[in-house]
């Protein structure tokens, strides 16, 4: 029945994505970044993370619910600081894109809109959709304006052509009209994951994981540029894929306050213990990725544990012009490849852009069973609170029905100011 009921996201790599490592895992730290001073992670299990969130998890809705994600409008005048959310369910019209909304800063969500997105497609099968707010105009498009993407067609059978499918909306996400698509596959093969960024240069760029060419079990990090919104241009690469099944995955791209672009993203098919393990890199524009061969850097905290699978991060600008960077992972690991304490249960952050290191410290919504699964704390999505203490975590998990669902709380950065 659960495979069932998300059968357009178990095609293939939104389940899990996978290929070989392509930088050099780095050295393991000495462990003592802790939860506070004096206390090392070492000293918390599980339990202990789940009891220690700042508020018990809700229900963000009583539906199938996958792929969380959630922004906070900055653009959209006296709309601004609302909280916009979105999953992926399926209904009797197929997969379709829930948007919800909070006005009270993430204490509550009511559903605002839906998206059809396969019924509109007239092609089955939804996978790993996003939301974006554009920072400023992109062509006939205002600032403001509300983008949702999410990849179509997983369904459609043996000669199926996905595309990476855009809607917009202009009324805070109530009503969506079809915008265009940003990608499409060229073969029967995937396309997963599309993620926005506006460039310095003013341009919408559309991220996402390509496993349309080359040898088939291999998947590169890809991206389309458009001035308008509408027209795109071509593929470009952002990390290749390699022979064999070579798969960088998920990317994710923020912008910095120095105007620097954090992209995450992991990297499967990795024999050992750091498969799927997550990877950064940055660009100083949002255009030029660097060295498509290069596999970016492994994130692992001061304690030598680290991530793997479906990597995302929220941005929090600190005074001095850095920012704080908050990582949340599906599995977290020891050193030695191990599940760790606290696995499904923790988020890790850095004090200065990424660059410094990892600390960890309690998710708000734990999923302390979590495991290499389309549903357990997969791909979950964080908002800072306006005062930069606070996050606001969605995560999804099976419920006692055995359906998965999206579930919110907001929890303590804790230490560092």
């Amino acid at each position: 029945m659960r495979l069932a009921l998300v059968a357009g996201c178990l095609a293939a790599a939104c389940v899990v994505t996978g290929g070989v490592a392509a930088a050099e895992v780095p050295a393991t730290t000495a462990a003592g970044a802790g939860m506070t001073a004096g206390e090392s992670t070492d000293d918390v299990d599980r339990g202990d993370l789940a009891r220690r969130t700042a508020e018990s998890p809700k229900l963000l809705t009583g539906e199938v619910s996958l792929y969380p994600r959630a922004i906070r409008l900055r653009h959209n005048g006296t709309a601004n600081d609302r909280i916009m959310a979105s999953v992926v369910t399926f209904t009797g019209r197929g997969g379709e894109g829930a948007i919800l909304e909070s006005v009270d800063d993430g204490r509550s969500f009511q559903q605002v809109g839906a998206i059809p997105a396969s019924e509109q497609a007239g092609t089955p099968g939804l996978c790993c959709a996003s939301i974006f707010e554009l920072p400023r105009r992109i062509g006939d498009l205002p600032a403001g304006t509300l983008l949702w993407a999410g990849s179509v067609g997983a369904d459609a059978g043996p000669d199926r052509r996905m595309t990476q499918r855009v809607w917009r909306s202009s009324d805070l996400g109530r009503t969506w009209t079809y915008l265009s698509n940003c990608a499409e596959s060229p073969s029967p093969r995937g396309m997963w994951e599309p993620e926005f960024s506006v460039d310095a240069a003013g341009r919408l760029v559309c991220h996402f994981a390509d496993e349309s060419e080359g040898v088939e079990g291999s998947q590169q990090l890809a991206r389309t540029v458009s001035t308008d919104g509408v027209h795109w241009g071509p593929k470009q690469v952002t990390v290749q894929s390699r022979p064999g099944a070579f798969r960088p995955g998920m990317p994710v791209v923020r912008r910095l306050p120095d105007g620097t672009y954090l992209m995450v993203y992991e990297i499967c098919g990795v024999p050992g213990q750091y498969d799927c393990a997550v990877y950064s890199r940055t660009s100083p524009d949002g255009s030029d990725w660097g060295d498509p061969t290069d596999g970016g850097t492994m994130i692992v905290a001061a304690s030598g544990r680290y991530f793997t699978h479906t990597p995302t991060i929220a941005v929090i600008p600190r005074p001095h012009g850095s920012a704080r960077i908050v990582l949340v992972g599906q599995l977290l690991q020891n050193a030695d490849g191990t599940t760790a304490a606290g696995n499904g249960a923790t988020l890790m952050v850095s004090e200065d852009d990424g660059s410094g290191p990892w600390r960890e410290i309690p998710a708000p919504v734990a999923v302390p069973e979590a495991y290499n699964n389309y549903c357990p704390n997969y791909s979950s999505t964080l908002v800072p609170s306006l005062d930069g203490r606070r996050v606001l975590e969605i995560a999804t998990d099976y419920a006692d029905d055995g359906v998965c669902k999206a579930y919110f709380a907001t929890g303590s950065l804790a230490a560092g100011g």
